[in-house]
């Protein structure tokens, strides 16, 4: 399964409205990669929000993953144990050298690495790599890189130059969702 170059990260607490109305704001504009966290719903409504998203996406050919071990798509923490039976999609968050380097070694399909930047979403992860540390991890990674925290479209382009293959967007794309065109906008004008 081939991610586009954006992922939106979902986060209820800093939706302008209702999450599945912004993630569609989010994929009318252009999103084709949503991950779901809320980890800290109880799991029947993470279900059914799941549910829902996945609506919102298959009309579009999109892919919905799921963080936590469960499901066809789903993201890890830098310490959750690598499934029992191999998803058809996954990936890691990665913050340092050695998660990089074991999400390599699990066979992971991609990995975030953040915070780039600042951001007050990631807080307890230690400074922001800069471009300079996303550059040496995504150096050693041996699966494509979304750069994640703190990214804006105006430091799409610093990021890719790092070695990113992507960008992973939470906030900003949350309080407005219209932003998606303009990060899909830096990515297309970095691609040509």
């Amino acid at each position: 399964m081939k991610l586009p170059p954006l992922m939106v990260l979902t986060d209820h607490a800093q939706c302008s409205g209702p999450l599945v109305d912004v993630v569609a704001t989010a994929v009318g504009a252009g999103a084709r990669a949503v991950m779901l966290r809320e980890k800290d719903l109880p799991d029947a409504r993470r279900t059914e929000l799941a549910e829902q998203l996945r609506a919102v996406l298959a009309p579009v050919g999109g892919v919905l993953i799921v963080a936590g071990a469960r499901g066809e798509a789903v993201h890890l923490s830098a310490s959750d144990a690598f499934p029992a039976r191999r998803p058809a999609l996954v990936g890691r968050s990665c913050h340092n050298a050695p998660e990089v380097r074991a999400a390599g070694d699990a066979g992971c399909d991609y990995v975030t690495v953040s915070p780039v930047f600042a951001t007050a979403s990631k807080p307890g992860y230690g400074p922001a790599l800069g471009v300079d540390g996303l550059a040496a991890l995504t150096a050693m990674a041996t699966s494509p890189v979304y750069a994640l925290g703190g990214v804006h479209p105006a430091n799409v382009a610093d990021c890719l130059a790092a070695g990113a293959s992507g960008i992973a967007t939470m906030g900003p794309v949350m309080r407005t969702p219209q932003l998606v065109a303009d990060y899909l906008a830096a990515l297309s004008q970095e691609a040509s």
